[in-house]
């Protein structure tokens, strides 16, 4: 195949727009301090778009040969960098969205790669408010989302247990289970519960509601 000026202009313009969408995805990860930011997604997404414009131009190099094979096998490959992202800390899960996000700088290369820019942008933009702007909606109408342990020791024998729940869910927790023990020599009252916590790193309201229902002698949050 003789060179083409044209299409290789064409490619050049695909790879800075891939540049340009893995920066986006990248600048958005690293502003909340995940291991996947800048450099990897720039790269994956100018890897797919390069996989891609290869794709179309071997079959016209060689006269046969199916270009699809190319993309399919970015789509394998992305699987196993993207399953390395998603890791297990105590109860909770980490790395869903940075995997996610993996996969769609793969597919916005890909399609930037195949010269379908329209659509590669709307994907882009789509990401883009799904990680920024949706946050926000979750945050306010799912404050809870961390799965956690509430520990809580109280120095008496009796508590009202429908009060104490009610306070827990009015400070934004989601009770999942409930497991109580007691330790009559001590008079105390210990108890477990498993909860999805709002994002807060401060639980002092918490703590002074709790204060009040009795005498709080044990109090933790754990995954």
């Amino acid at each position: 195949m003789e060179f083409d000026l044209n299409f290789t202009v064409v490619c050049l313009f695909r790879i800075f727009l891939s540049f340009i969408a893995g920066f986006t995805l990248g600048l958005e990860r690293k502003s909340r301090a995940q291991a996947f930011g800048l450099r990897t997604l720039i790269l994956i997404c100018e890897s797919s778009t390069l996989l891609a414009i290869l794709s179309l131009y071997i079959p016209k190099l060689m006269g046969v040969g199916d270009g699809g094979r190319v993309m399919a096998q970015v789509v394998s490959g992305i699987g196993f960098l993207g399953g390395g992202a998603i890791v297990r800390q105590g109860l909770n899960i980490k790395g869903l969205t940075s995997a996610a996000i993996i996969w769609a700088a793969a597919s916005i290369g890909l399609a930037i790669g195949s010269g379908l820019y329209i659509p590669a942008g709307v994907a882009l933009l789509v990401a883009v408010f799904s990680l920024i702007i949706l946050e926000k909606f979750e945050e306010k109408h799912f404050p809870a989302g961390r799965a956690k342990t509430l520990h809580l020791g109280f120095a008496t024998d009796s508590i009202n247990m429908s009060e104490l729940k009610k306070t827990i869910e009015n400070n934004g927790f989601i009770i999942t289970d409930f497991n109580e023990s007691r330790i009559f020599s001590q008079n105390q009252v210990i108890l477990h519960y498993s909860v999805k916590a709002p994002r807060r790193d401060d639980f002092s309201d918490l703590i002074n509601d709790l204060q009040k229902i009795g005498k709080l002698t044990e109090f933790s949050i754990t995954d």
